[in-house]
């Protein structure tokens, strides 16, 4: 059974900075692409960020340059670093990871931008 289970987002200003984390287990963590995908009222599932059990990242483009994806071997989390945040940001993040086929997601977090 694959559990992602997610921490961090709330409330902040625009320019303001938040920590979305989440940890899975070690034997999906080691070779699974782990990442964060978002979704704001009316609009589709977007992706964010990716990273691969190797380190290699991708960014959409609206985040590139305030966003950062990393890993945290030793917890087994991946962290979405979000700094900058816009109103636009405003959504609800879920983490995803693919593990031998099937996405699985989070129970997603809320992100709320105030301008």
């Amino acid at each position: 059974q694959v559990q992602l289970v997610e921490s961090g987002g709330g409330l902040v200003q625009a320019g303001g900075s938040l920590r979305l984390s989440c940890t899975t287990s070690r034997t999906i963590f080691s070779v699974a692409p782990m990442g964060w995908h978002r979704q704001a009222p009316g609009k589709q599932r977007e992706l964010v960020a990716t990273i691969t059990a190797g380190g290699s990242t991708v960014y959409a483009a609206t985040v590139r340059g305030r966003f950062t994806i990393s890993r945290d071997d030793a917890k087994n989390t991946v962290n979405l670093q979000m700094n900058s945040l816009k109103p636009d940001d405003t959504a609800v993040y879920y983490c995803y990871t693919s593990y031998y086929g099937p996405v699985y997601w989070g129970q997603g977090t809320q992100v709320t931008v105030s301008s």
